[in-house]
């Protein structure tokens, strides 16, 4: 008779260890408790919130709102491969983010000057304007959002986040450290 270990949870399942899944596990998965479909729950939940403003006030989606929010905080232009790389959009998304804040006058796009190839992205004069009156609408939501909760448990759930994310780019599924 061998005696078998388990974990705390009490599943026999080590965490990460998603190759040695005990019997019956597959049977006893609920999309409910599952902490991905939690997080994207979690994450529909904080751009309605933030998209109620900004649709409701200017007519605007959330790839919008991004390119607009990372526009904003810059003070050159930003070719579009710039603003990819800093969201989590991808170029097609941000193409037509961008044409759409342009034919609004959102934006402007000036040639790139260190290669001639490219353009720059920059809000203009209107642009700017509704970016500086949605900061503190959104600002506004964020701090509903957080509050109750302590400037420790914001702080612990930021680096949980950064851990999770970590771990991704860890490396291959399933690998152990």
């Amino acid at each position: 008779m061998t005696e078998t270990s388990t974990s705390e949870n009490g599943t026999g399942a080590q965490p990460g260890n998603s190759g040695n899944l005990p019997e019956g596990a597959e049977a006893d998965f609920q999309l409910e408790g599952f902490f991905p479909y939690r997080v994207r729950v979690f994450y529909s939940d904080v751009t309605s919130a933030l998209s109620a403003i900004y649709q409701r006030d200017y007519g605007m989606m959330p790839a919008e709102w991004r390119t607009m929010a990372i526009l904003g905080a810059t003070s050159g232009g930003l070719q579009a491969t710039e603003i990819v790389a800093r969201s989590s959009m991808d170029k097609v998304v941000v193409s037509r983010a961008v044409k759409r804040m342009e034919e609004r006058g959102f934006l402007t796009r000036e040639t790139n000057e260190a290669d001639g190839r490219s353009y720059l992205l920059r809000l203009s004069e209107t642009g700017r304007a509704v970016y500086d009156d949605l900061g503190p609408k959104l600002k506004a939501v964020e701090a509903k959002m957080l509050r109750g909760l302590t400037d420790d448990e914001i702080t612990g759930f930021l680096e949980v986040a950064q851990k999770i994310r970590d771990n991704l780019a860890s490396g291959a599924e399933g690998a152990e450290d």
